[in-house]
């Protein structure tokens, strides 16, 4: 759960303050220290540098916290405001704040509360999808067209495979066996003739003619 987040520039400002009404004496265009650069000029540093320095780092860091998604919310707003406000006022009413170095610090105030309203318009504008631009229509936005749909043909039954046993027995057909007694014992076929019936393997006997 994000918190409400401390407005950084404040820092400086409070430092500006302190020295300005509890340490009178101390003077903001005094050096502090002097750094030996390679070109071989010395640079004398203040306490204005300092501050100044101080302040442009934590407008980065209130730049940086103010990108993030979910940050800044509308109270962050309010004392980014609150402390622009003040810092203006001490510059505009007070005279030992009519300073070059707090008017920088007073900029550097509201430099950090239009970003911050800056991040969160851009934040809460909607992204428009990108629509495709045809040739034939001279810039007018062509819709995409629908990807076909493919339904899944059902897949047929697999045939029975028939097991060996039964592939088997089913291709072997078993010859049928006539037998010859059952043949002979069927009775042999009448003829119409008396003198042409058939006997039992006997020859017919001759025809006596008459006397």
């Amino acid at each position: 759960m994000s918190m409400v987040g401390f407005p950084l520039l404040l820092i400086p400002l409070a430092i500006y303050n302190i020295i300005a009404f509890l340490m009178r004496d101390v003077s903001f265009a005094a050096p502090l220290i002097t750094l030996p650069l390679t070109s071989g000029t010395a640079w004398p540093v203040t306490l204005s540098d300092i501050l100044l320095a101080l302040g442009i780092l934590l407008l980065l860091c209130e730049v940086i916290k103010g990108a993030r998604p979910g940050a800044k919310y509308l109270t962050d707003h309010l004392l980014s405001l609150l402390v622009l406000c003040g810092a203006g006022a001490e510059f505009a009413l007070l005279p030992q704040f009519g300073t070059s170095t707090y008017f920088l610090l007073t900029t550097l105030a509201l430099a950090d509360f239009l970003s911050g309203i800056a991040l969160r318009v851009r934040r809460g504008m909607p992204v428009a999808p990108a629509a495709t631009v045809s040739s034939r229509g001279r810039g007018r936005p062509d819709m995409a067209a629908p990807e076909p749909r493919f339904d899944p043909v059902p897949a047929a039954p697999a045939p029975a495979i028939p097991s060996v046993g039964e592939t088997a027995t089913s291709d072997r057909t078993e010859p049928k066996i006539v037998h010859s007694d059952v043949a002979s014992s069927e009775p042999s076929p009448e003829v119409p003739s008396p003198g042409l019936q058939p006997s039992n393997g006997s020859a017919p006997p001759p025809d006596v003619p008459p006397r």
